[in-house]
């Protein structure tokens, strides 16, 4: 049962503690218009029989700086029993792809999916879908394609632009997990917001028209708050909140204040400064860890030259230099005699 409020807080633990309120009346309100609308306009069709997503138009007040993918659970399951979901799985060694595919499928049944109808091994992508028209087939034909985590990173290569370029990238998951089907009802029956740094609007599937008023807005609410939390800009970067479908206007549920802004650009302010602090103090330690190296080389260096250091000896005369020295002064001496005594 939906909360029974006029507002439900979607609060998110940030240092200011601010808080994006959603009235619960007027979300349930454009629910209802919105079911309205489609009821009329399937009658009009006679497409009674098809449903329609229900999404979340988010409008931010800044564009972003980097792109970022939210994953969110919801309370209600967003995909129907006719929704197709694909598997991407490894080859198995010592089987053929016919027997990987049988070995996939029979794992999935034991374990009680029965929402994974189609898989795929990695040879067969590689294969029978290298072609581009392929590929074209292969991304109209799911709504939903997942990945074996051991084959993930080899993948963009292999299945094209065109599944990044229309949101329809695979999920990873993990199969040997010991949480496989946990974690494949999650994916299965979650959603993802892809908010991208090329403009400011994003918009996330969370409802369709086959369920009631009160789940589509039990899943609005789950959706805000996790897209509050954990939007990198958090609940002060979101300005407006729409909610449409594939064919209907956008109907607004939440508008921010305009001091939300404000906030924000003191936030975003505060950031760059903390940034620059952080950058100089790193430039700074950095200067000062060179200059401390070469100041202990430059020790080093010393240390070694005064080790090096050869003392001056004082040279020592040869005995045979002094004794030549000596003869010669006698000599002179008795020839000065001679010379004397002749006089």
């Amino acid at each position: 049962a939906c909360v029974v409020q006029f507002f439900y807080t979607c609060t998110m633990e940030t240092k200011t503690e601010e808080k994006l309120s959603l009235d619960i009346y007027q979300v349930k309100k454009a629910v209802q218009a919105l079911q309205a609308y489609l009821k009329s306009t399937s009658s009009q069709n006679h497409l009674l029989n098809e449903t329609q997503q229900i999404c979340l138009l988010i409008t931010l007040w800044k564009v972003p700086k980097q792109d970022q993918t939210i994953r969110i659970p919801l309370s209600h399951g967003l995909r129907t029993e006719s929704a197709e979901v694909c598997l991407f799985t490894r080859d198995e060694p010592n089987m053929t792809a016919d027997q990987t595919e049988r070995f996939y499928k029979k794992l999935l049944t034991q374990r009680g999916l029965k929402n994974i109808p189609e898989v795929i091994p990695f040879k067969v992508l590689k294969t029978e879908y290298k072609p581009f028209e392929a590929k074209r087939r292969l991304l109209g034909n799911f709504d939903l394609f997942l990945a074996d985590a051991r084959i993930y990173r080899r993948l963009p290569s292999h299945i094209g632009k065109h599944f990044y370029e229309r949101k329809k990238a695979p999920l990873s998951v993990d199969l040997e997990s010991n949480r496989l089907v946990k974690d494949l009802e999650r994916l299965v029956q979650g959603t993802r917001l892809n908010v991208t740094k090329k403009g400011s609007c994003c918009m996330v599937r969370v409802a369709h028209t086959g369920m009631t008023a009160d789940e589509i807005v039990e899943n609005i609410v789950t959706a805000v708050g996790t897209i509050s939390s954990k939007l990198h800009l958090k609940g002060k970067g979101i300005k407006v909140i729409h909610l449409k479908s594939q064919t209907s206007v956008a109907l607004p549920i939440y508008t921010s204040d305009l001091s939300h802004l404000n906030l924000l650009e003191e936030e975003l302010r505060k950031a760059r400064l903390n940034t620059k602090k952080t950058s100089l103090k790193r430039k700074m330690d950095k200067t000062s860890l060179k200059k401390k190296a070469s100041d202990n080389k430059n020790e080093g260096n010393t240390l070694e030259e005064e080790d090096e250091e050869i003392p001056q000896l004082v040279p020592i005369e040869s005995p045979n230099k002094k004794t030549k020295l000596e003869v010669s002064a006698l000599y002179t001496l008795s020839t000065v005699c001679t010379q004397l005594t002749v006089l």
